[in-house]
């Protein structure tokens, strides 16, 4: 199961994505910087976006924010 997962765009604005870590919810995130800036709070240092084990990305990939 994957450290991060982010779920699908919530309408807003501007438009976010709920972000969970290790089973808890981490907070909002509304680019790559602030999903970065997320895993870094909750102790994760070296994240691979890339990387299916780590990061679920759920209703669009890391490039779908809005």
């Amino acid at each position: 199961m994957a450290q991060i997962v982010v779920l699908p765009v919530t309408p807003g604005a501007p438009p976010f994505r709920l972000v969970e870590i290790n089973g808890n919810v981490a907070g909002t995130a509304h680019d790559l910087p602030d999903l970065i800036e997320l895993a870094y709070k909750a102790g994760l240092k070296h994240v691979d976006l890339d990387d299916p084990a780590q990061v679920r990305w759920v209703g669009g990939g890391k490039y779908k924010w809005a």
